[in-house]
């Protein structure tokens, strides 16, 4: 009889501790990335465009785009929010789905891309808004060519030549870098 006590104590213990375990990592929030990866960690904050977190057993914040992140399911309520749409790029005539960020910070958990650039020519009978809209349009194209949903925008200017604005001696000059999942 005793010997049965002691193999029922084991048995119990055992079992706590399984279950135990199994109660702390279902603690775990699961951030899972447009690219298929899953980030196990906890979140401390969702802000405009950024999701901080913490990797388990450690203290350290870590920043993550919402723009890579498809969905969260938090491992306290099971609760799951949907953060992100995939923006899907099929090439160049998808230009018009690429987004242009001017944040180091959105960048945070995308995939470099090639630099990007877009310019209108210099003898354009273009507004500076009309020239500045074109160079965005060519700079998107670009990005799309190359398959990425995002530019990182490192220069955006307008130069006006010898002649004025209105005989045409602007040009607009953007320059980036593009991102992916």
């Amino acid at each position: 009889l005793y010997l049965n006590l002691r193999k029922m104590k084991k048995i119990i213990l055992v079992l706590a501790l399984i279950f135990g375990l199994n109660s702390v990592s279902a603690q775990e929030d699961l951030i899972t990335k447009h690219s298929g990866e899953v980030v196990k960690g906890r979140v401390v904050k969702l802000e405009e465009y950024t999701i901080v977190f913490k990797y388990e057993g450690e203290d350290a914040e870590n920043t993550i785009s919402k723009y890579a992140v498809e969905k969260i399911v938090y491992g306290k309520s099971g609760r799951l929010e949907e953060v992100t749409e995939k923006i899907i790029i099929n090439g160049e005539e998808d230009w018009d789905k690429v987004v242009i960020l001017e944040d180091k910070g959105y960048i945070s958990g995308l995939k470099k891309g090639d630099e990007v650039r877009g310019k209108t020519g210099l003898v354009n009978f273009q507004t500076g808004n009309t020239g500045d809209k074109k160079a965005e349009k060519k700079l998107k194209m670009d990005a799309a060519k190359l398959g990425c949903q995002f530019i990182l925008l490192t220069s955006d200017k307008t130069t006006v030549g010898a002649n004025s604005n209105a005989i045409g001696g602007s040009q607009a000059i953007k320059k980036g870098v593009g991102y992916k999942y």
